[in-house]
């Protein structure tokens, strides 16, 4: 009888053995909605501009009317797909550091999901939620509002911020870091000490058995070209650094948001530890956009999910302003119509900033006229119509410039689409494309036309007055040397050649990793260490090939700019 017992527990135990091993790589699957920028809905719509059908977007190019609904609709999704947990890497309030219902709003549309699903959420402040002010709303107050999401129940926390680990299901440990400074309002705050402690959680997550995950509001790679310099609040300090004690201590996925982009960027370490930054673009704006992550230790599968409706019919009710035309749109299809929104946003903020007034130029200034000229001038170009009559076309060749045929309408057209796919992600628009061609040669018939106009206007306009008739001395000469010499001088070749690099990285995304839908090695696949240091010098050789390639191919473009 004690054998039979004995075998029976024997059996058991294995069972149990084996039943624990199979639940261990079961896949874990949860979604991460970045930067919702919640806004208690207006009255009525507000009028930003001269839009036909968008002209209520605002300078941000958020939906801040509709974003409660966009939210309701989100969280709608994931209780659909019964998720494991939820991620939200900050700014769930777009005015949060001083409007205290947003935070209400929001916290109680998180706590019926849970109560109603079970799903777990996490999330962490952003720069938008929370101030140092006298008036803002501090740390104490997102640890009462958002307190029950991740923060509460956290087995350890930092003092003084919204840090705090706690383990996942699956093998996998979230670490949350609070990456806000503490007195400004956009930069990062991720100090020597606060990187330092999320490295000794990550150490520690490995030696308990658990892969680490990180969630913070500020990027830890780069998004943009040169994004430390272009647009340096937007990621963390030393990032490079940083990302390899990151990469080396165990961390393989990092969740951020904060650009509004949809982008993955991935950095191999020296040592040959690999770290992937997932940038979430802004839940409210467009590509109205969460991803959907999968995991199990031999691979991490992504895929980028959208918001297609919202109740409108409710949302006409609490909202005065909107038209049958703009309501029968967003039932058409909502993320088209947040294209539209986010495009008349972008050019609406670009061109309010192009006045004199936005950039602190006094008219007695003595550069009053020279820069008032060349805005001017800048932004006729961009409004006048790309083809047909009166066109930039037609003006194009007066300087021996050819821009080619598309469905564009005007240079902000072009140039807000190209927004729109930084946002949006999978920007894939090479050299030799249609856009970026009229983008070079737009480029270029701006420095010859803007130019030749301020010359004309601020330095020849006595003469130019004196000979009548419209004259134009400066502009028909660039005109005539353009037709006999070409249409690019040697300044010219710098100025595009400095600059079309950095436009051109921005419309393509050479990293090799896809920004919407892609699959990489999971957490439990061993580097191969001598390989993956061959690959990082590979990457550094690849990098500075593909930039020496693409400034040759754009200097070939500018060289045949009149073909």
């Amino acid at each position: 009888m004690k054998k039979v017992i004995s075998i029976f527990l024997a059996v058991v135990i294995l069972a149990s053995a084996f039943s624990i091993a199979a639940l261990a790589d079961e896949p874990v699957k949860f979604a991460v909605a970045s930067d919702l920028h919640y806004n208690v809905p207006e009255e009525e719509l507000t009028a930003t501009n001269d839009h036909p059908i968008f002209w209520y977007a605002n300078r941000r190019a958020a939906m801040d009317n509709e974003s409660g609904f966009i939210i309701d609709e989100f969280l709608r999704q994931a209780e659909e797909a019964k998720y494991d947990f939820i991620l939200i890497p900050g700014d769930m309030a777009d005015d949060g550091r001083w409007e205290t219902q947003e935070h209400i709003d929001v916290s109680a549309k998180f706590k019926a999901f849970e109560e109603k699903t079970g799903i777990q959420i996490y999330l962490v402040p952003g720069n938008h939620d929370y101030g140092r002010g006298e008036n803002d709303n501090k740390i104490e107050d997102m640890i009462s509002f958002y307190g029950d999401f991740g923060y509460n129940d956290a087995f350890e926390k930092r003092e003084n911020d919204f840090s705090y680990v706690t383990d996942l299901p699956g093998n996998y440990r979230l670490i949350v870091a609070d990456s806000n400074d503490p007195s400004k309002s956009t930069e990062d705050g991720m100090t020597s000490d606060k990187v330092n402690w999320v490295v000794k959680q990550a150490k520690k997550a490995v030696e308990d058995g658990k892969y680490p995950i990180l969630m913070m509001h500020h990027n830890l790679l780069d998004h943009l070209p040169m994004q430390r310099i272009l647009s340096r609040n937007f990621i963390i300090r030393n990032h490079t650094a940083v990302a390899n004690k990151f990469a080396n201590a165990g961390i393989k996925l990092v969740f951020t948001g904060h650009e509004h982009c949809s982008d993955v960027a991935v950095h191999t370490s020296p040592k040959g530890n690999k770290i992937y930054d997932f940038a979430n673009t802004a839940l409210s704006m467009y590509p109205l956009a969460y991803r959907e992550i999968t995991l199990t230790d031999e691979e991490i599968t992504y895929e980028s999910k959208t918001i297609e409706k919202i109740d409108t019919a409710t949302l006409r009710s609490q909202v005065n302003g909107y038209t049958d035309e703009m309501i029968d749109l967003m039932d058409a299809g909502l993320n088209d119509f947040a294209k539209g929104y986010l495009k008349a946003g972008v050019q609406y903020r670009l061109a309010r900033s192009l006045t004199m007034e936005q950039m602190g130029i006094a008219e007695d200034s003595i550069f009053y006229n020279l820069v008032n000229t060349a805005v001017t001038g800048l932004t006729d170009l961009l409004e006048m119509p790309l083809y047909g009559e009166n066109s930039v076309q037609e003006l194009a060749k007066e300087y021996n410039v050819v821009i080619p045929d598309s469905d564009y309408e005007n240079g902000w057209d072009l140039a807000t689409d190209l927004v729109s796919y930084h946002y949006s992600g999978g920007e894939d628009f090479s050299i030799y494309s249609t856009e970026v061609t009229i983008l070079l040669r737009m480029v270029n018939l701006i420095l010859l036309d803007d130019l030749s106009t301020v010359n004309d206007e601020v330095f020849f306009g006595g003469l130019n007055e004196l000979l009548g008739n419209d004259s134009a001395l400066f502009k028909n000469f660039t005109k005539g040397i353009a037709n006999v010499l070409g249409p690019v001088t040697p300044g010219q070749y710098f100025l595009i050649a400095v600059a079309s690099p950095i436009v051109y990285e921005f419309v393509y995304d050479s990293d090799g990793v896809d920004d919407n839908n892609g699959k990489f090695e999971g957490y439990g696949i061993e580097p191969d260490l001598n390989e993956n240091r061959a690959d990082n010098f590979a990457d550094i050789l690849d990098t500075i090939c593909i930039y020496l390639t693409n400034f040759f191919n754009i200097i070939i473009k500018i060289i045949g700019i009149g073909r």
